[in-house]
């Protein structure tokens, strides 16, 4: 199999990814025939926006409006000791009295950015120690980390699973075994290395999908199919489409279930302020009948952006650490499918600006293609095979696309507001989020102030000031 590094440079250096520019670690080492590095070379003409292009002439006069800070109190039920509670409740559940010494037992650990995700898997890994067990870690995850064992290793230690943090063996591979079919015919796969353990363990965050509506949505059940299936687990369940996912992803995870491999699940529910607040040790047998109760009360937790309509959101970073959408489109009302409905709870919102991509993320900008407007620093992250190998399995193609790409912040932003389609650019409805998890401060335009004020639980942090550019056009703070 070519691997992802041998991949990446010879489409480099047959010029299949010059216009991507710097792209990830991969790329960013390979080298053209000629020597050069193409990681900081030009990008190509047909890409080029200099200060003088009529691009720029298009959009220098667009009005800017003064923005003000706001912060938001939404309802915050948090765990106090995060591990203690994690201890009590897996102790509580009954779950350990299965567990016999010597017994080989396989942790899925995800690809998502979830709060105290790496404490709650090392105490679990604790407590499984404790009961004589011989634990061990593989990638829970379908086609991240460029679908290949490297790949998907290489995003644990990005999230904090290492072998010295956890202290227990991780081990990868993207082979699978079938344990049966649904009555469908769909089959239903487990990582090979895991399915050789005695028991698999899931470990995720429940929460609203963001591409369509169920009784389950993100979570255990989900983490069953297309995390402990792998590639093959992941594609089986998304091939039909989302319209079928919620049908798949029960009939799947009920064959998974019944072959006996999965002991148990641990549940994490998280409030408005990316904050651990619940945590349920969840029986295999039980996974079925619980996860819509633990899916009600995270939606009910979730916050939105405050605002609705709005003309232009602009939103500083996104990444696969903050949603597998890059932004959550529970959060702003924009989904990459038609199977979600939106509902009054959704906010409207005209034009959206994507001006980074998180470090963790390593350029996979799965979810890029729902925003109207990103920079040229974004599209020089992009890593091609992360987010392509990501998105021809979970066959989302819009997340796939490339937004307009201008040259920095300040032309984004103007972009964004010049075409939101009213007639007063100075009267623009505008918010600025850092990203899709960080709701409780945000900034808004001076003009919406006063709406801000009539608001619970909002209010409004300092005076109205104008946005801030550093020298190449990018927001300073």
């Amino acid at each position: 199999m070519i691997s992802r590094r041998n991949f990446v440079a010879d489409a480099a250096t047959s010029g299949a990814l010059l216009a991507l520019g710097k792209s990830c670690p991969a790329f960013a080492v390979t080298r053209s025939a000629g020597g050069a590095d193409l990681a900081n070379s030009a990008l190509p003409p047909n890409f080029a926006n200099p200060p003088d292009s009529p691009i720029n002439s298009l959009l220098k006069d667009i009005p800017l409006p003064r923005m003000v800070a706001l912060e938001t109190a939404f309802d915050r039920p948090v765990l106090a000791d995060v591990a203690r509670s994690f201890r009590e409740n897996l102790r509580s559940s009954g779950v350990l009295s299965a567990i016999r010494p010597g017994m080989s037992l396989a942790i899925g650990a995800g690809s998502r950015g979830i709060a105290n995700l790496p404490l709650v898997t090392r105490t679990l890994i604790e407590e499984l120690k404790q009961a004589g067990a011989r634990p061990f870690l593989f990638p829970a995850m379908g086609s991240h980390g460029g679908a290949t064992p490297e790949g998907q290793t290489a995003v644990l230690a990005r999230m904090g699973f290492t072998e010295e943090a956890m202290g227990v063996p991780i081990r990868a591979t993207m082979a699978v075994v079938q344990v049966g079919s649904t009555p469908d015919g769909l089959p239903a796969y487990v990582d090979a290395i895991a399915a050789q353990a005695d028991g698999i363990i899931v470990v995720n965050r429940i929460k609203p999908h963001t591409s369509f509506r169920g009784k389950i949505e993100s979570g255990l059940s989900k983490m069953i199919v297309i995390g402990v299936g792998k590639q093959k687990g992941a594609e089986t369940c998304h091939n039909l489409g989302y319209g079928r996912m919620e049908h798949n992803l029960l009939a799947l995870s009920r064959v998974t279930v019944a072959s006996g491999k999965i002991l148990f699940g641990v549940g994490l529910i998280e409030n408005a302020y990316h904050e651990t607040c619940r945590i349920d040790v969840v029986p295999a047998a039980e996974i079925a009948a619980r996860e819509p109760l633990l899916l009600a009360e995270a939606r009910k937790l979730m916050p939105i952006v405050p605002f609705s309509p709005l003309d232009a959101l602009i939103i500083d970073e996104v990444g696969k650490n903050i949603s597998g959408a890059g932004f959550d489109p529970n959060v702003v009302g924009r989904y990459a499918t038609a199977d979600v409905v939106l509902t009054e709870r959704d906010p409207r919102i005209t034009r959206i600006a994507i001006l980074d991509i998180t470090a963790v993320s390593d350029g996979n900008a799965a979810g890029l293609g729902n925003a109207d407007f990103t920079t040229e620093r974004v599209f020089r992250k992009f890593n091609l095979v992360e987010t392509y190998c990501n998105l021809l399995t979970s066959t989302s193609t819009t997340g796939a696309k490339i937004p307009m790409v201008l040259r920095n912040d300040r032309q984004a932003i103007q972009a964004a507001i010049k075409i939101c389609l009213i007639a007063d650019p100075k009267q623009v409805r505008l918010v600025r989020i850092k990203n899709t998890l960080s709701l409780d401060r945000i900034e808004i335009s001076e003009n919406l102030v006063d709406e801000a004020r009539r608001r619970p639980g909002t209010r409004s942090v300092g005076s109205a000031a104008d946005m801030m550019f550093n020298a190449d056009g990018n927001l300073s703070k």
